[in-house]
């Protein structure tokens, strides 16, 4: 009997060791300055090395457009049930601005370095400035918000942040796709002001918001008035995901605004009935049943158990899409301007927008400032618009350029930022 690997057999394995190992290793992982995302990555470069991984995003963009897609819309929909407090708590402003301002200087200041230093033209320049703009709320889960009524500064502003500026993105990556197009009309950019910029932000974030408080409160009323819709919050995650996200691409809107949106206001039902009184995991005892059905403990039941099972299907789609970014590595990438390109944005851009965009906020410290500064992570957002940009008309040497790039700057940040956060948060941690 032949004891070689086949290939199926290889993966079942590989898998399963990675798996199991990282739930023995999670532990180490939070005193170690290493992060999940960053084992994740290296598993993916000795795949690819060994060629047991095979993917070409240049002509695979769609399969990556799709995984990248289904991962984001996934993460979103996690953070927006994250975010407890009502829209009248400070820290509210302080996301705002980051996901408006800050990202606005981050794509001017990105154009002009794409421009300037990998000398590319000024379309593709603004275009690769939106590609990288949003920061991430997949690989950015070991700063985000904990736990629920957390009214930490850093954590909430950088769990806000990353969950509206993957959608605030898009009309930018639109303009980008525009610029690189020969000929550009009047017309085309008064469509992308009206349609692409107004109308698919505001109407992807009504959507999503209304659906969500629909389905959550119907949801409600049939457990606790007939005994009726209970359990399977799975299914209510997943449906709710998908309702919102097609919704919005329906109405020709933003589906990424739409499910943070969605899961905004899921977790805004429990805050509204309860106020500021937060309910313990801990004090949810007794049968599913039972809790899901008390008049006072069934919001923060209901969405508890969605957000543990969105966090699930979160960490899968890291894993899934860091090992193939770890595949996707080559040693073109290896180019001393993507170095200093990556460098620029991430000691320089990055800083001077946080500081534009929150510049005279007095309650934040000079602690909260350098921190968020530091951790502008990029991630699956920015792998997701590339994949548009793939498909694009552009030439294909220029699309090599968008590739290596931004593989280059996405892969530094799972590293930097991965070996910084257990550090930084720890320090972070004992100072307040």
């Amino acid at each position: 009997m032949s004891t070689t690997l086949d290939v199926p057999t290889f993966w079942y394995l590989a898998i399963g060791l990675l798996f199991i190992g990282m739930v023995f290793a999670g532990s180490v992982l939070k005193r170690l300055p290493l992060s999940a995302s960053l084992l994740y990555l290296g598993f993916g470069i000795g795949m690819g090395a060994w060629h047991m991984i095979s993917i070409d995003p240049l002509h695979e963009s769609h399969l990556l457009e799709r995984l990248s897609e289904l991962a984001v819309v996934i993460s979103l929909f996690t953070a927006g049930l994250k975010l407890r407090l009502p829209f009248r708590a400070d820290v509210w402003t302080i996301a705002l601005r980051l996901a408006s301002v800050s990202m606005l200087v981050s794509i001017v200041g990105l154009t002009l370095a794409a421009r300037f230093l990998l000398h590319l033209p000024w379309g593709v320049s603004l275009l690769l400035a939106a590609i990288l703009a949003p920061t991430d709320p997949v690989l950015a889960s070991d700063v985000q918000v904990e736990r629920p009524g957390d009214k930490d500064r850093l954590r909430f502003a950088l769990t806000g942040e990353a969950g509206l500026n993957d959608g605030t993105a898009f009309p930018f990556v639109m303009l980008g796709l525009l610029a690189t197009t020969e000929t550009v009309a009047p017309a085309d950019f008064m469509r992308w002001l009206l349609v692409d910029l107004i109308w698919s932000s505001a109407v992807g974030l009504l959507v999503g918001y209304g659906l969500g408080r629909w389905v959550g409160k119907f949801v409600l009323y049939l457990r606790r008035q007939h005994r009726e819709a209970v359990g399977l919050d799975d299914f209510l995650a997943l449906g709710l995901m998908a309702l919102a996200y097609g919704s919005a691409l329906w109405l020709h809107a933003f589906g990424f605004l739409a499910v943070f949106a969605a899961g905004l206001a899921l977790r805004h039902i429990e805050q509204d009935e309860a106020g500021d009184a937060v309910i313990d995991p801990l004090e949810l005892q007794g049968t599913a049943e039972e809790l899901a059905t008390d008049a006072t403990k069934a919001p923060a039941f209901m969405t508890r158990a969605v957000l543990s099972f969105n966090e699930q299907l979160e960490r899968i789609g890291e894993v899934t899409l860091v090992i193939l970014l770890g595949a996707m590595l080559g040693p073109g990438l290896l180019q001393v301007r993507y170095l200093l390109f990556t460098v620029l944005l991430f000691t320089v851009i990055r800083p001077l927008s946080v500081w534009i965009g929150l510049r005279g906020l007095r309650e934040l410290k000079r602690m909260h400032l350098s921190l968020i500064a530091w951790f502008g992570i990029r991630g699956l957002g920015s792998i997701y618009y590339l994949s548009l940009a793939l498909q694009s008309s552009i030439t294909e040497s220029f699309k090599l350029e968008l590739l290596q790039t931004t593989l280059f700057v996405v892969t530094s940040s799972v590293f930097v930022h991965g070996i910084s956060v257990t550090p930084l948060m720890n320090a972070y941690r004992r100072r307040t």
